[in-house]
């Protein structure tokens, strides 16, 4: 199962990109655990400047505005 966590801080791209993967994931049966952190100090140890970030275990794949769903099923696929 893949750990996928959406960091940012609630806004609009953040609740979109998080809802994308999930229908994704959905959508390609794979079972992830996603998470949604929006604490900005938790962010910000990240390294995270710009909203959203995604994690897939932990590694940073993606940072600034919504991903494609291209990238999304990469990332699910990897």
């Amino acid at each position: 199962m893949k750990s996928i966590k959406v960091l940012g801080t609630g806004c609009g791209n953040c609740e979109k990109t998080a809802k994308l993967i999930q229908e994704l994931a959905e959508e390609m049966q794979i079972p992830i655990q996603l998470e949604k952190i929006t604490d900005l100090a938790t962010i910000m140890g990240y390294g995270i400047l710009s909203t959203p970030g995604v994690l897939v275990d932990e590694t940073l794949v993606h940072s600034g505005g919504v991903p494609k769903p291209k990238e999304i099923r990469a990332w699910l696929e990897g």
